[in-house]
């Protein structure tokens, strides 16, 4: 996973409430066993829409989405988070998010930033023409008109996104520890070492 400490660029203004992972990704995408390929599929639905602002050129490569009230709602599948990872989005702000939507985000390395409706209506309309600053550290987002908006964020999730780390790269950082404390309870316990 990538450190991220900033993300700077255009965002797509999408804005929709209620936004579930089967318009994320739709179920015939689910197939796959890898993660590459799933950007293509992302908001398939979404993309027949004439004027969808995912196919619009002015926000080609967008690394943010800008969304309404209970984004990534529905079931708990990762490959939501794994599509919008491939398609370059880095983070998503919305008033809410579905608990699991937001957990599949993080330990993907995207950022979910919750933002009250009229911080949104504003990042909504400057996503039109000019690009937004996000700034993980100081946990803000700010334009070049002076917004600011501040949002909150577990600690330990900030720490694991700004170093670039998941749960399994944090255990295998102990993997030096965790081998001499399996060699440890062996001798005391020898019933317990595997054998062969």
């Amino acid at each position: 996973m990538d450190r991220l400490t900033t993300i700077d660029g255009r965002a797509y203004p999408f804005g929709r409430k209620n936004v579930d992972t089967d318009v994320i990704i739709p179920a015939k995408w689910l197939k796959t066993v890898t993660r590459s390929g799933l950007g293509q599929g992302a908001f398939e639905n979404v993309r027949v829409e004439d004027g969808n602002v995912f196919d619009d050129p002015e926000y080609a490569g967008a690394p943010t989405i800008i969304a309404g009230d209970n984004f990534g709602c529905g079931s708990s599948r990762e490959h939501a988070a794994w599509a919008l990872d491939d398609m370059g989005v880095k983070a998503v702000i919305a008033p809410s998010f579905s608990d699991i939507f937001s957990g599949n985000a993080y330990k993907n390395g995207i950022l979910t930033v919750v933002l009250p409706q009229a911080a949104i209506d504003r990042l909504m309309e400057v996503a039109l023409t000019d690009p937004i600053h996000i700034d993980l550290q100081e946990q803000s987002v700010t334009t070049q008109f002076q917004d600011r908006f501040t949002f909150e964020i577990d600690p330990f999730r900030k720490e694991c996104l700004l170093n670039g780390t998941d749960e399994i790269g944090l255990t295998l950082a102990s993997a030096a520890k965790i081998t001499n404390y399996e060699d440890v309870v062996a001798n005391v316990r020898p019933w317990l070492r595997r054998k062969g």
